[in-house]
């Protein structure tokens, strides 16, 4: 039997709600448990509920989806969580990347974006639609032209393959096409991927880009 991804989906407009949903509904590996359409309704779905992901709308009443996020990391709740939003401010997603979230897409390109940003995500990884990756490429070459002082200092120097790891995370290759390439073994990868992390102290896909585009890797 297929192990299936719960996904609980929140948005105040049920329109999009039923959407998602149906679009949800036409993969066997994907199982939708309730919806919610304010921020409230969000903490009070997982004080007694749980999804392996969330779908999070920014603006909605009551408490907005930065607000959720707060009270997550307030209460030490680890829940991997794709932003859908009709903004794409590079800003606004570094926040919500502060904050945990795993993935953002356009509300505009969802249907193009969702299921793959739900099964990238649920492996561990994180996930941005092309618009989103291209604002914050933008901003990040942007405060690299305009701030010298921001490059990170390495207390150990990144290996030649670690290097290689890095510019491949950063062209959007997934583990396994990068172990493909390099012609080495999933595990592998997965090891430069903790050591990058390790040794760049940064917690996310996004914080590895910061730190290629600063130091001229890519």
């Amino acid at each position: 039997m297929i192990k299936k991804i719960k996904v609980h989906v929140a948005d105040d407009h049920k329109i999009l709600i039923d959407g998602v949903i149906a679009l949800l509904n036409t993969e066997d590996d994907i199982e939708v448990e309730g919806y919610s359409l304010t921020g409230k309704e969000v903490i009070e779905w997982f004080k007694t509920n749980k999804a392996d992901v969330l779908i999070l709308d920014i603006n909605m009443p009551e408490l907005d989806g930065i607000g959720v996020l707060k009270i997550f990391q307030k209460r030490n709740i680890s829940q991997k969580t794709i932003i859908l939003s009709g903004l794409s401010d590079p800003k606004l997603v570094q926040e919500m990347i502060a904050l945990g979230a795993n993935g953002f897409i356009e509300k505009s390109s969802a249907s193009e974006h969702i299921i793959r940003a739900i099964k990238t995500v649920h492996k561990g990884e994180q996930y941005y639609s092309d618009e989103i990756k291209s604002s914050l490429f933008e901003l990040f070459v942007n405060e690299s032209k305009t701030d010298e002082t921001i490059k990170n200092v390495v207390e150990e120097p990144l290996t030649d393959r670690e290097k290689e790891v890095l510019k491949l995370i950063t062209q959007e290759f997934s583990t396994s096409e990068m172990a493909e390439k390099l012609d080495v073994s999933i595990k592998t990868i997965e090891t430069h991927r903790r050591s990058l992390y390790k040794k760049l102290k940064v917690k996310n896909v996004v914080g590895l880009a910061m730190y290629a585009v600063k130091n001229n890797i890519v």
